[in-house]
């Protein structure tokens, strides 16, 4: 088995890879040259970077030279302009299952990693499952269905689909600014809104175990922690660990679309996109973004066992190390 695998440089990719060099995988990845390496600097010496991007066909091709597997993390979170998610994480996608389907039958398997916003949101009552028709309500979400559409049409290939929530863990830049607001003694205070996650970690054990299990084969699975919790529990929990007092921070409902128009503009004028966008006002206000990870359990025999304690404990410890925090 060899892996070639997208978007290494990035939180999820990064740590995917940390995965498959545990396992002692053989990995190339794909790097652009203005890619920055850091995430990745303590495997360089064990595995082959091939230079190239999901948006050149030529290079992408070439990168797949004697890979038998590909697991595809590059992709788009967040853009200024919508066309952005669909550049990427549909016709991006595209191309690496055309570049695979070229390959004279040498690529056994292509695990796509996706997301719960492909599928759509669901509350705790009724959490997302696979067999449910998918039903976006963000510019992301269905840039992602569409490249789960893409993979699905992978042949003579099999495929996975991935559909995380919210990952959080070391490494990320999102979540980290929820830590940063509450060291500096705020603390957020959304809506209810019941949220499933996953440790970054879990993720990439599973994207891993999802590369020869012979049950995967052509399924899709949600990867997430059994726990349910709420964004203003989560706040709650790292201002516990942080040990620092805070001052709640109420952020109603009506107040969070103002805010996505108003860093829409920001984003305009600067050219640098923002998580937070009209784009995501779909998902804030969605009912919950809750979905059942029991197939990967039943039918790969993994879970993801870090507690949000656990895992909360881990990247506050990761961002002191780093300065970060």
């Amino acid at each position: 088995m060899k892996v070639l695998l997208t978007g290494a440089n990035g939180f999820v990719g990064s740590h995917v890879l940390d995965s498959l060099r545990a396992r002692g995988i053989a990995t190339a990845v794909l790097l652009r040259p203005t890619s920055d390496p850091r995430f990745i600097q303590a495997h360089r010496a064990d595995v082959e970077v091939r230079i190239g991007s999901i948006d050149e066909t030529r290079s992408l091709a070439a990168a797949m030279h004697d890979i038998t597997h590909v697991i595809h993390c590059a992709g788009c979170t967040k853009a200024v302009r919508r066309s952005e998610f669909d550049r990427v994480n549909h016709l991006g996608t595209r191309h690496v299952v055309e570049a695979a389907s070229q390959q004279g039958g040498r690529i056994q398997r292509l695990v796509y990693m996706s997301s719960l916003a492909a599928g759509g949101p669901a509350v705790p009552e009724t959490p997302a499952r696979e067999s449910d028709p998918p039903h976006p309500v963000s510019e992301y979400g269905r840039s992602k269905l569409a490249g789960e559409q893409e993979v699905q049409g992978l042949r003579p290939a099999e495929y996975v689909i991935l559909r995380p929530p919210a990952v959080y863990g070391p490494r990320d830049v999102e979540f980290l600014r929820l830590f940063k607001t509450i060291q500096r003694h705020l603390q957020p205070r959304p809506n209810r809104q019941p949220l499933s996650l996953v440790f970054v970690q879990d993720l990439a054990g599973a994207t891993a175990t999802c590369l020869a299990h012979p049950a995967a084969a052509g399924k899709t699975f949600y990867v997430a922690s059994p726990e349910v919790l709420t964004a203003r529990g989560l706040a709650q929990e790292i201002a516990a660990q942080a040990d620092t007092w805070t001052l709640p921070l109420p952020l109603p409902p009506a107040a969070l679309g103002p805010l996505c128009w108003l860093q829409d503009g920001i984003s305009w004028l600067t050219g640098r996109p923002n998580l937070l966008s009209r784009q995501k006002w779909g998902e804030l206000r969605a009912p919950g973004w809750v979905c059942d990870p029991t197939r990967l359990r039943e039918d790969l025999g993994f879970e993801c066992t870090t507690k949000l304690k656990q895992g909360i404990a881990a990247t506050l410890a990761w961002y002191r190390q780093q300065g970060w925090l």
